[in-house]
């Protein structure tokens, strides 16, 4: 088990909105062993994408900003 930091959790839930609206597309009711590959690589593609964006959005709610 990972012990994810309170910021990586964020992002989780942030990231879970994309993949949610991709599946949306693809249909709820198709098994994962249904799916094509093209399908497979666009959720993880959508979910690491999501991740790295919000985790860099936290980072810079959280980074002061440089006086100069």
């Amino acid at each position: 088990m990972v012990d994810l930091t309170e910021e990586e959790r964020a992002a989780i839930t942030a990231t879970m909105t994309r993949v949610a609206l991709l599946m949306d597309e693809i249909g709820w009711a198709t098994p994962l062993g249904e799916l094509t590959e093209a399908q497979v690589r666009a959720l993880i593609e959508e979910a690491v994408e999501g991740f790295r964006e919000a985790m860099s959005d936290i980072a810079r709610t959280q980074t002061p900003e440089v006086p100069f």
